[in-house]
């Protein structure tokens, strides 16, 4: 029921209808008695109407406003760097990021939100949040998994109502770079000089072990059948995912008892780890990745790739030093 001033009176020009259907309204009035429009709600970025709901939608036009997650880039002091984008099809960003430094330690966490789940960007947000608090603090890939998962279970009214994400982490230190994972977000080792053919020693099989028994020797590969990566790079991760693509692993409400992947990389040589949501990585394949330079630069060339090649999803994108970079 409509919520009138003791004398309602016309409101001021310009004012005096609904937004969305152009029923007359009146001062003091708090919805429109048509149709029940919130009145004074934030105005529309593309059509100009007062008329963006809670959710952020324009319920005169439909467009989804833009927000602080269309586009934003971190640099830390140490050169690591990072930027997330909308992308040219979506109608917001459902990726996060988060990029921290303390002490030796560099954290970046990547997570996509599954997109045919509810709240999807809630998702994603609370478990980079959770994910990288842990970490930076020195708590192990398991715990911070872990932490993670709660976060995202608690968005969840119900296991038909589970908001949901694909998960990587990283943590470098000390030149050893550790990585937990679960979904189809991928990590990268971009190396300053790349070797003329294929890692020497690499095991036939990828190790999953509890990041208390994270081996120190050589740096193992990717299992047989898995890409190496885009020329120039070569592929640290495995996808949770069948043939066609469906994802198999994620965290949320309605995962199974999901245990994220460990593993552990020490590289030979300075060069750049790259952590991205399959918004990048889809647009790899073949395509010879630039040679290692500044982080933030190198994070928009790839940005702009993924744009230019189309862009069909939400685009992150995190790059972390190590060594001495041209």
């Amino acid at each position: 029921m409509a919520v009138t001033a003791p004398e309602a009176r016309p409101a001021d020009a310009g004012s005096g209808a609904c937004p969305v259907c152009g029923t007359p309204v009146y001062e003091g009035y708090a919805y429109c008695e048509k149709c029940g429009h919130t009145l004074g709600s934030p105005t529309c970025a593309s059509c100009g109407a007062a008329a963006v709901d809670a959710e952020g939608y324009c319920e005169r036009c439909g467009l989804r406003q833009p927000t602080g997650r269309d586009h934003a880039e971190i640099v830390l002091e140490g050169g690591a760097a990072a930027v997330t984008d909308r992308g040219l099809r979506r109608s917001r960003n459902e990726d996060a990021v988060a990029l921290l430094a303390a002490g030796r330690s560099t954290v970046a966490v990547v997570c996509d939100g599954v997109g045919s789940s509810p709240r999807a960007d809630e998702a994603s947000a609370v478990a980079v949040e959770a994910a990288s608090a842990a970490l930076i603090r020195g708590l192990a890939h398991e715990e911070a998994f872990e932490l993670a998962g709660r976060a995202v279970t608690k968005l969840a009214t119900s296991v038909d109502d589970a908001p949901a994400c694909t998960y990587v982490a990283a943590v470098v230190r000390d030149g050893r770079i550790s990585l937990a994972w679960a979904g189809d977000t991928r990590a990268y080792w971009l190396p300053a000089e790349p070797p003329a053919g294929p890692p020497s020693g690499l095991p036939d099989e990828l190790p999953t072990v509890p990041s208390t028994e994270l081996p120190s020797g050589p740096p193992e590969g990717p299992p047989d059948g898995t890409p190496d990566g885009p020329p120039g790079g070569t592929l640290l991760t495995t996808d949770d995912a069948i043939e066609t693509g469906e994802i198999t692993a994620w965290l949320g409400a309605d995962a199974d008892d999901v245990r994220p992947h460990v593993r552990v990389f020490e590289p030979q040589g300075p060069g750049l780890l790259l952590v991205c949501s399959d918004g990048l990585w889809r647009y790899l394949d073949g395509h010879p990745l630039p040679a290692p330079g500044d982080p933030q630069e190198l994070a928009r060339e790839l940005l702009r790739h993924a744009l230019d090649s189309g862009g069909q999803d939400n685009i992150t994108i995190a790059l972390i030093p190590l060594g001495e970079l041209p």
